[in-house]
């Protein structure tokens, strides 16, 4: 015995409720027309995800329940289970207290101002809504606060008989828990659990989730669908990877990664006793309805091929690409600019930029300097005709000159060292921000995890501008992009995008004579491991040195980022795909005068 389920992996885009609607509407059509029973679309498809702070405003949350309106009443036998934001009605209690005196008054405290709602799913079938899940267990935690805004589901389970299978619904945090709502559903008789997720990615997440679902059927006992959303908002990337894992732990069907998908698949149905849930029945078609081949139609009903998973590189340069087209795309941005330094950084950004959003959209900008290499205005050129986007090179050596003596005169002294460089890098900016300006372009910066940890770029000046496509990325992991990047090219018949000597020279900003990276910053491949270890996995100075880094260099690292955090906060929003980035995901005080305890050994 099989259910027959369509898994809707799409885009969906924060507030577009028309849109939103439009794209589930299209997709409960494909699922029609393959003789679906069920189709499962992701977490909160109606808002997006993370609707954030629109959900204070009381219209929008009506909105979003009359948009749900709109798609039940549009289901017929196919029954749809849709993410939602659904107003509880005890939405006013507690807003308006009562004083001693009997005087009405009014508390500001959070706890009564925050609306009363629940992150929930409907199953719609035949022009109604046949029953509401609510998720059970809201994520607080990295870049979750669903707390913030939710409240936790506490109804006893229910099951929907569709298609003659016994389907129980739960969303994304819900499936992690052991012993949780899906171990529940399972106990209850399900058959098959749906699982509604917006899962962002980051590095490995793939793997970890399949593990996961692997504890929960064995666990519950239940096949398990899991829909994930696909798309990049703000520094979020959600990275699709739909799963279908029956009740003995096969993988049975996958979405694929960084991109929209339709998957239908004839689930496998276990035999379970007779259930102890309260069951909605629900009509469903007969399966296998459609030609194979159709649209939205498997090839080979049953269990279509498995898409082959990308290694870790692969996934990350694709993370970047996702989310660098969907923030531009969805912002309303046609163009983007890309100080081009001839370094490796830029060329990373420049490939991505291109890849996102097309040749034609890109803009090169060579910025030398009296100090740039000619080799560095070479590289950039080539990179960009490799590339096919436009460049144009744009001395500041004038400007700086007129700088310098302007301050000069402020500073009654010539401007010397850091000043001297960074005012170089702040005039690229103002170069950088008046093209914006007056072509509505949007600068991307170049600057990855490893400067961004240590502090090693220019407030206003190599850190202006509106997306920062590799600010997760340290530095040691942009040479395996680049390099990546170039085999693909070479493997499907171009020409390699970033020139050797790019990748060969050793780095730097280039705004002294001789300048290197390694003058200012330890070598990268010994800054990274530390920085992974303090930012990532937040080890202690003291926890560094018990694990074998060398105490010189971590008191070293360890002050650039702690004296880093205020450049930080001042960074553009950019792609995360580590498991902690700087943005939302890692909130650092920026006052902060914490230091480890030294740590004494005791005699027992």
């Amino acid at each position: 015995m099989a259910l027959r389920v369509a898994m809707a992996q799409l885009d969906m885009v924060v507030g577009d409720l028309e849109g939103n609607v439009g794209r589930i509407l299209g997709s409960l059509r494909c699922a029609e027309a393959a003789g679906a029973q069920l189709c499962v679309f992701p977490e909160l498809a109606i808002t997006g995800y993370p609707p954030e702070d629109l959900l204070l405003k009381a219209g929008f949350v009506a909105d979003t329940e009359a948009a749900l309106g709109e798609v039940a009443g549009t289901t017929r036998g196919c029954a749809a289970v849709v993410g939602f934001v659904q107003q509880l009605p005890e939405a006013t209690r507690g807003m308006v207290g009562e004083s001693s005196t009997g005087a009405e008054t009014r508390t500001d405290t959070w706890a009564h101002r925050r609306p009363h709602l629940a992150n929930a799913a409907a199953v719609c079938v035949g022009g109604r809504v046949a029953g509401v899940y609510r998720k059970r267990l809201l994520p607080n935690y990295s870049v979750f606060d669903e707390q913030r805004w939710f409240t936790p589901g506490d109804d006893p389970p229910v099951l929907y008989r569709i298609g003659g299978v016994l389907v129980g619904v739960s969303i994304c945090e819900d499936v992690w828990a052991d012993c949780g709502p899906v171990a529940g559903l399972g106990a209850a008789g399900a058959q098959v659990v749906v699982n509604l997720n917006a899962s962002p990615y980051s590095l490995g997440r793939r793997a970890e989730r399949l593990a996961v679902l692997g504890d929960r059927v064995r666990e519950a006992g239940t096949s398990i669908v899991y829909v994930n959303l696909v798309g990049g908002q703000d520094e979020l990337v959600f990275d699709g990877a739909s799963l279908v894992v029956a009740a003995d732990g096969t993988l049975v069907a996958a979405g694929a990664q960084f991109e929209e998908d339709f998957v239908v698949v004839d689930v496998p149905v276990p035999e379970r006793s007779a259930p102890s849930a309260r069951v909605v029945e629900v009509s469903g078609p007969a399966p296998a309805q459609g030609s194979p081949g159709s649209p939205g139609v498997p090839t080979s009903p049953g269990r279509p091929a498995l898409p082959e998973a990308l290694d870790p590189v692969a996934e990350v340069y694709a993370a970047l690409v996702l989310g660098t087209r969907d923030y531009l795309g969805k912002n309303g941005f046609d163009g983007a600019v890309v100080g081009l330094s001839g370094g490796i950084d830029s060329s990373l950004v420049a490939a991505v930029a291109t890849d996102a959003i097309g040749a034609a959209h890109v803009h090169g900008v060579a910025m030398p300097s009296r100090y740039s290499s000619e080799g560095s205005v070479r590289d950039a050129r080539a990179l960009a005709e490799r590339l096919g986007v436009d460049f144009r090179v744009v001395p500041i050596d004038r400007a700086h000159r007129c700088m310098d003596a302007e301050l000069e005169t402020a500073l009654d002294a010539p401007p010397v060292g850091l000043t001297d460089e960074n005012l170089q890098s702040r005039l690229r900016g103002v170069i950088l921000m008046g093209i914006s300006n007056a072509t509505g372009w949007i600068v991307l910066t170049t600057g990855n995890k490893s400067e961004m940890a240590t502090g090693y770029s220019t407030l206003y000046g190599d850190s202006a501008g509106g997306f920062a496509v590799i600010k997760d990325v340290p530095k040691t992991v942009v040479y395996e992009l680049c390099r990546y990047r170039n085999a693909r090219a070479v493997a499907q018949g171009g020409v390699e995008p970033i020139p050797w000597s790019v990748l060969e020279k050793p780095p730097s900003a280039e705004l002294r004579p001789g300048q290197r990276d390694d003058q200012s910053l330890p070598p990268y491949d010994l800054l990274d491991p530390v920085l992974e270890a303090y930012v990532e996995r937040d080890c202690t100075a003291s926890d560094l040195v018990a694990d074998g880094f060398d105490p010189d260099l971590v008191e070293r690292v360890v002050r650039l980022v702690d004296g880093a955090e205020y450049k930080r906060r001042q960074m553009p929003p950019g792609v995360r795909i580590t498991n902690k980035a700087f943005g939302r995901d890692r909130r650092m005080p920026i006052t902060n005068a914490y230091r480890p305890r030294a740590r004494l050994a005791v005699d027992g």
